[in-house]
């Protein structure tokens, strides 16, 4: 089947990483998928154009406000993913809410990455109720088994014969909406006392004004360290090998509360092995159990059938 899949494929974002794995999955399946980037259309007539030049017979888009609606009406059959603006944003908007309720009315499935997400769209569009699918985002890691460990500490200018050492790696796009500098100065305070302890925070440069105040920042700061943007195989090693990785992002209750929180369990995790191992195996069975990737592609394999043989051409 040859399906069209709209997505917002703004790069170092995690909707783009998602479009790839779910058309991959599409394509295992033996589909045809034609991704593109919804802000790359302004209206249906552009999308009704591309269905006829690619005799496009069926399509999903993840998005419901920014690629949902330029699906309706070309009569095939589409599904759609929410995204987290669709239900964070967007839905407190009248207007946008209402055009997300039509594209369920037509969507022949939708897809939440959560049970909360999926809760919320039933209370926001209760006629939706039978068509909403959870499915947890699927996690598959590749390491690359040549990378280095001890020749990134170097080149982060990390002593690596500090006894005990503990890096803490903050994976993230520069730009303000992950605020990386929130912790940057309680961590420097810890390396004061204990010098075995760094962050080092690794991303591409998303935000270029924004980029010039981190690596000012980190310049004059004790401990803490900034990585430019990494092949995903070698970051996946460096996730590896580091003892801890830590998100951090812009929202409700970033207060100076959480912040002194971080630090005591951080301090507690670094003097307690036992507890360090039990919340590695404990992550790894809700990973095993929650984000497996084979489900994930058994989901989106078994959805899209859906959308066959019933394309109104």
């Amino acid at each position: 089947m040859r399906l069209l899949f709209l997505a917002v494929l703004r790069p170092h974002t995690g909707n783009a990483v998602t479009a790839e794995r779910v058309r991959d999955h599409l394509e295992a399946a033996g589909h045809i998928c034609i991704l593109k980037d919804a802000f790359d259309f302004e209206s249906p007539s552009e999308i009704a154009n591309l269905i006829a030049a690619e005799n496009v017979e069926a399509a999903l888009a993840l998005h419901l406000y920014r690629g949902g609606r330029l699906l309706q009406g070309h009569g095939i059959p589409f599904g759609v993913i929410f995204g987290g603006t669709d239900l964070n944003e967007d839905v407190n908007q009248g207007e946008k809410n209402k055009v997300m309720g039509k594209v369920l009315e037509e969507a022949r499935f939708a897809v939440a990455f959560t049970k909360s997400m999926e809760e919320m769209a039933q209370r926001q569009w209760p006629h939706a109720k039978g068509k909403i699918y959870v499915q947890s985002q699927g996690i598959a890691t590749v390491p690359n088994p040549a990378f280095d460990w001890d020749a990134f500490l170097q080149r982060s200018e990390i002593n690596q014969s500090a006894d005990n050492l503990h890096v803490f790696l903050l994976i993230c796009g520069l730009r303000q909406v992950k605020d990386p500098l929130y912790v940057v100065d309680v961590f420097s305070e810890w390396h004061q006392e204990e010098p075995n302890v760094y962050l080092v925070i690794v991303g591409p440069e998303v935000d270029p004004v924004f980029t010039r105040e981190v690596k000012a920042k980190v310049r004059r700061t004790a401990g803490v360290r900034l990585i430019g943007e990494m092949p995903q195989g070698d970051l996946h090693a460096v996730m590896k090998s580091c003892f801890v990785v830590v998100n951090s992002s812009v929202s409700e209750g970033m207060s100076a509360a959480i912040l002194e929180e971080f630090v005591q369990l951080a301090k507690r995790l670094v003097r307690d092995p036992a507890l360090e191992k039990e919340i590695v195996a404990n992550g790894r069975e809700y990973v095993r159990t929650h984000h497996s990737w084979q489900a994930e592609r058994d989901t989106y394999q078994r959805l899209v059938r859906m959308l066959e043989g019933s394309s109104g051409h």
